[in-house]
């Protein structure tokens, strides 16, 4: 049975952290190592919006320390990443280039959407998780740059929405401007209980979230004490807010004493309180779920995943789907001319695999372009493609990296417009990228113009290459001109890109 050893680095706000995971068929993922050093870079990022050369030299020294510790387990593989600290400053390439030249290490800076989806990788691999969600669930993913939440109602997302209410990026915010402690609580709780208040009214109304899962610092040390168990992790919200409001004055080191932390003088110890009491009033759920797993639990399920060194334990494609039909639904695109038209792109892709040369990953940004590909016409009817394209860029679709939603929304956007030349995106987009883009809109093109009258006229829909021609063969009993008429006007973009064209076979139905 092979073993393999991966390492896990995560440089966050206010900590920097290796976690060492052996990996095996057998016996899944497992935590053989975890090193942790407080290293606040938020405090400058947040701040000044540039992280000075003390904390630099502070990173450096850690990550250095890390490369020796890898080097003792003798690691098959690692992932180094970062996230908001180094993603909102302006000398973050410099900071990359620094610890490249010192200690080897290549570092990925995440996209929220990246830093997000990872996390929630860590709590969908706990086998508590699906059983949790069935019964409607938020998953709040609190750090110290912002905080994601997402919403699940009968096992499907509903919304994922990132707010900027992260811990450190609060206290940098607030706490200099504070007369006192109770002035600061007070205008913490204030801005995420604002921020809650719109939230829970343009996405939880119609949701009934049962179970409120909490991922964030201090919350395993808040479980053990409501349950009066060290590795319980779940509890009743009363007995949860209970225990939080016998917090209220209470000061930094009386706090760290009750929950028995190490560090008596943590200030981000009152933003998570606030945070978590204020989450679990609004939700009204009737329990509440610690999973214990932070950022690094979630780089190692991903790199398994991606490695094959394990079987996966959720349907991570369907949560792009759900999330992307929830969307459309939300700007009122016309639902049966949705699934008519995903079908048929589906069905185009699928037969012309050996030609495009797109894989599965390519075939869900399809499904996702074709379910948003109307999405504009709430906002505009004139200008449908660019509302379109701008909504999608602007939405958190889980599951999705930037780069992937960025696919998506030129997909869209190509879908009626002309594709320009790769000269004007070649720095946006590399070219591999842009490949796919155009393959992706001609598909699309030619799949919109079989329902563009949006009455589903065609049935038994059969695809195949025959030749240099991709023949569809169609039943209807219904006038298809309009869809000949339009169908004929997008073939030559399609036969430009594939070499190969697309015909309409008529069987006519009496």
């Amino acid at each position: 049975m092979a073993i393999h050893t991966f390492a896990a680095i995560y440089i966050g706000s206010y900590e920097v952290s290796l976690k060492i995971f052996e990996i095996s068929a057998r016996k899944g993922i497992r935590k053989i190592d975890y090193i942790r050093s407080r290293i606040e870079l938020g405090r400058d990022a947040y701040s000044r919006g540039v992280i000075g050369y003390e904390l630099v030299e502070a990173l450096c020294d850690t990550l250095e320390q890390f490369t020796g510790i890898m080097k003792e387990y003798q690691v098959d593989g690692y992932e180094a990443y970062a996230a908001a600290a180094l993603r909102d400053v302006s000398n973050e390439l410099f900071i990359l280039d620094q610890i490249r030249i010192r200690t080897g290490l290549t570092v990925h800076v995440l996209s929220n959407s990246e830093h997000r989806f990872i996390s929630y990788k860590s709590v969908a691999m706990r086998s508590e998780f699906e059983e949790l969600i069935k019964t409607g669930a938020a998953v709040v993913d609190v750090g110290g740059g912002g905080m994601q939440i997402t919403i699940f109602s009968k096992g499907k997302v509903i919304t994922t929405q990132h707010l900027g209410l992260g811990t450190m990026r609060m206290r940098e915010q607030l706490a200099k401007k504070s007369c006192s402690l109770e002035q600061y609580e007070l205008q913490i709780e204030e801005l995420v209980e604002k921020e809650l208040n719109v939230f829970m009214a343009m996405f939880t109304e119609q949701v009934k979230v049962k179970n409120l899962i909490i991922i964030g610092d201090y919350i395993m040390e808040v479980a053990g004490k409501v349950t009066g168990k060290k590795h319980a992790n779940l509890m009743e919200t009363n007995d949860f807010l209970a225990f939080l409001d016998g917090l209220d004055k209470k000061t930094v080191e009386q706090i760290s004493e009750e929950l028995n932390l190490s560090n008596e003088n943590d200030s981000l110890i009152i933003p998570y309180m606030i945070i978590f009491k204020c989450m679990a009033r609004k939700m009204k759920a009737e329990k509440i779920w610690a999973p214990g797993v932070i950022v690094s639990d979630g780089i190692a399920y991903d790199y398994a995943q991606k490695h094959k060194l394990c079987k996966p334990v959720h349907d991570f494609d369907a949560d792009v789907i759900s999330a992307a039909g929830n969307l459309s639904a939300r700007y009122m695109s016309y639902s049966p001319h949705i699934d008519a038209l995903t079908q048929m792109a589906t069905l185009i892709f699928d037969t012309m695999k050996k030609i495009h040369g797109l894989g599965k990953r390519e075939r869900l940004l399809l499904q996702v372009a074709a379910i948003l590909h109307d999405c504009g016409k709430y906002i505009s009817l004139a200008n449908g493609p660019v509302c379109s394209y701008d909504i999608i860029m602007e939405s958190e679709i889980i599951g999705l990296t930037h780069m992937e939603r960025e696919i998506v929304a030129y997909t869209v956007l190509y879908n009626t417009y002309p594709l320009p030349a790769y000269e004007e995106f070649e720095n946006d987009i590399s070219h591999e990228s842009y490949l796919v883009i155009a393959k992706l809109s001609a598909i699309l093109r030619v799949s919109n113009a079989m329902d563009r009258s949006h009455k589903q006229k065609f049935k038994n829909v059969r695809a195949a290459v025959k030749g240099k021609e991709l023949v569809i063969t169609i039943e209807t009993d219904d006038d298809i001109a309009l869809e000949k008429a339009l169908f004929d006007a997008k073939v030559s973009y399609f036969e430009n890109i594939f070499s190969i064209k697309p015909v309409i076979k008529e069987k006519r139905v009496y």
